[in-house]
């Protein structure tokens, strides 16, 4: 082992690696013996390509050159595509209407041009096959004057048609879903200033008659992901017990628990067409569930029994059902998120996992790859109440070179966004881009993250600002204190809500980090709450509080108000056509720091949103923040990257 100062280690871990081949896997569907999925591939402008795995393996890319399977429904997006019998029908990125691919044919347009360009957007369909082609229903988002209006459509499945509006009324809508003989819709809606994990209700309609039922959910229950199965069952999702746990509905039935434990099997419904369980074909369940910053997947036998697999998944993303077996997207400690066809044990086999699509091989020692080690860190309230704070812990990890004897290596604090979504265990280059440099990087899952039940969610009610922010200076904090970070070389980076506690916990007088970076995050709750969109308008009521009547708390929280005690280095990184977080919001807060004389630096990214997609970017913003605390801390960075200096003001 080669001794060199933490943070200057050289690595195999480049910008250019992280980008190259990259891949990121959202969605997989389940079509017969054919199995598709979704490929967001940073190298081509960070369009989003479906790919279909025939019977004997091989697998072909789908949509011609420039397309791209993405919506803008929520902003977020999510459930761009679905298939049934050879056909896909996805929803185009640049026009925002729904397109049907027939085998060997080429994408037609189903819906007809909004008025206004992009104004008519699809997601989260379901196709119901008939004598006459058969129909689609899905969400589609209206935009024009005023408020987008969001809506459960019907539409010829075979050919361009006029949407049919089924379901208009509720602010939001999601999962319309058909049940097997056509009879009955499902549908999820809630109402500002809810989210999807505040307060969803489960409605079915008759069609024939227009009866309609509300299931499940309410003020205080969130539910998620509901699916019709042969029997004419309603299954779901519901946090009703602290959990968002597994249930099953059965017309002229009560609702009966499938799924029952101290674990989350839901997850936020920041994106549309979530799936976190799988009906078999013999009634047994395969299901992933969240514990302590980890998932697994576990299965529930048509005895009732659960079980976990004996898989080394920590991070799930998406199951889907194939008979006997589930397809899911999952990632290992040590691996990025592959597709895989799970079997479940049966009396005399033992669970198989086969390799559909798999993960980049990035040729690594294990010896250099940094495995995550969850925390539970005393934390405090507003008033010095006490509580709990969560995070993962990944040291510093080479295969070559160690630290000199006594030197602390500096830690990276990282804020997930949401503000409801949870750090990942998972593999990352992202995360691995600074482990094997010397870093320490440890994610916060502060309260109102995900993975710790509905009680720990909403300790955020009311306190965005607050309580991640003191957790994450716990967190820290506990690093430094048991010698496994310098107390001196302290970090704290995020994005979106995560960028607004970055700048929260740098605004502090008692803050103890040195640096910071803040990825497309908030600096104005006001400006927000005026100029966001529709998904998230009402959000900070919960959050925050009723504005404008609670204004008075908006000014205190907002960074751009709290400058006099920021004097810690900030570099800023932001998309042009965020709608989400706009650019105002960045570049106020550089304007402000730039005129007290702070150092800041500030990247603006023409054709991004609301996170980066392109390689190039990816790349100019791993190796500006590398190159920004290299400045900041004062290490040297290996000769042999080319990383191009980021320009930092007043420093």
């Amino acid at each position: 082992m080669t001794t060199a100062p933490f943070g200057s280690w050289p690595t195999p871990i480049t910008s250019e690696l992280v980008v190259a081949a990259a891949v990121s896997l959202s969605e997989v569907r389940v079509d017969g013996a054919e199995v598709y999925w979704s490929e967001a591939r940073p190298a081509d402008e960070g369009r989003t390509q479906l790919v279909r795995r025939a019977a004997d393996g091989a697998t072909a890319d789908l949509l011609p050159a420039g397309s791209n399977a993405r919506t803008a429904v929520h902003e977020y997006g999510g459930g761009a595509w679905w298939v049934r019998d050879g056909v896909v029908w996805f929803t185009e990125w640049a026009d925002q209407r729904l397109y049907r691919l027939a085998p060997g044919g080429a994408p037609e347009a189903l819906t007809p041009e909004p008025a206004q360009p992009r104004g008519d957007r699809y997601a989260d369909g379901d196709v119901h096959a008939g004598p006459d082609g058969g129909v689609i229903v899905c969400v589609r988002e209206r935009h024009g004057d005023g408020e987008p209006r969001n809506e459960v459509v019907r539409l010829a499945a075979d050919r361009p048609s006029e949407p049919e509006v089924l379901v208009t009324g509720p602010d939001f809508v999601a999962a319309p879903r058909i049940s097997p003989d056509g009879a009955t819709l499902a549908w999820l809606q809630w109402n500002h200033p809810s989210m999807p994990w505040d307060a969803v209700e489960l409605v079915v309609r008759d069609l024939a008659t227009g009866e309609e039922t509300v299931v499940a959910g309410g003020p205080w229950e969130s539910v998620s992901e509901p699916s019709w199965q042969p029997d004419g069952s309603l299954w779901f999702i519901s946090d009703r017990t602290d959990w968002w746990n597994l249930y099953r509905w059965l017309p002229g039935s009560d609702i009966e628990p499938i799924v029952r434990i101290d674990a989350e099997v839901g997850v936020p419904g920041w994106r549309l067409a979530g799936s976190r369980y799988a009906v078999l074909a013999d009634g047994s369940v395969v299901f992933a569930r969240r514990r302590a910053g980890s998932d697994a997947l576990s299965v529930r036998g048509t005895g009732g029994l659960i079980a976990d697999l004996d898989l080394p998944f920590c991070e799930v993303s998406v199951l889907r059902a194939a008979g006997g077996s589930a397809v899911v997207v999952a990632g290992t400690p040590t691996a990025e998120a592959g597709v895989y066809r799970v079997t479940p044990p049966g009396p005399d086999t033992d669970t198989t996992a086969v390799v559909l699509c798999p993960p980049r091989d990035l040729g690594l020692d294990p010896a250099g790859i940094s495995v995550a080690e969850h925390l539970t860190v005393p934390s405090t309230d507003a008033a010095g109440e006490p509580r709990t704070a969560h995070a993962l812990h990944f040291p510093p990890a080479s295969a070559t070179h160690t630290g000199p004897e006594g030197e602390l290596p500096p830690l990276l604090v990282v804020i997930h966004g949401g503000p409801t979504s949870s750090a990942s265990s998972a593999f990352s280059v992202g995360v691995q881009y600074w482990t094997t440099r010397g870093f320490a990087v440890v994610s916060v899952d502060h309260g109102g993250s995900t993975g710790y039940g509905r009680a720990f969610r909403d300790e955020l009610l009311g306190q965005w600002g607050v309580i991640d922010v003191l957790d994450c200076l716990a967190v820290a904090r506990r690093l430094a204190g048991t010698g496994r970070a310098d107390p001196g070389r302290l970090l704290i980076r995020g994005g979106s809500a995560g960028g607004f506690t970055v700048l929260s916990a740098l605004a502090r007088a008692e803050s103890p980090f040195a640096a910071g970076a803040d990825h497309f995050g908030v600096a104005d709750l006001e400006a927000l709450a005026r100029d966001t969109h529709k998904f998230e308008s009402r959000y900070l009521d919960r959050l925050v509080g009723p504005y404008p009547q609670e204004r008075e708390t908006y000014v205190e929280r907002s960074p751009i108000h709290q400058l006099t005690q920021f004097s810690a280095p900030l570099i800023v990184l932001q998309g042009a056509e965020d709608a989400i977080v706009p650019p105002e919001q960045s570049e106020m807060i550089v304007d402000a720091l730039r005129a007290k004389g702070v150092p800041v630096a500030y990247l603006l990214f023409e054709g991004e949103q609301h996170g980066f997609r392109r390689a190039e970017n990816i790349r100019r913003a791993l190796d500006a923040e590398l190159s920004f605390y290299s400045q900041v801390l004062g290490f040297e960075l290996p000769d042999d990257e080319g990383i191009e200096p980021v320009a930092v003001e007043n420093l």
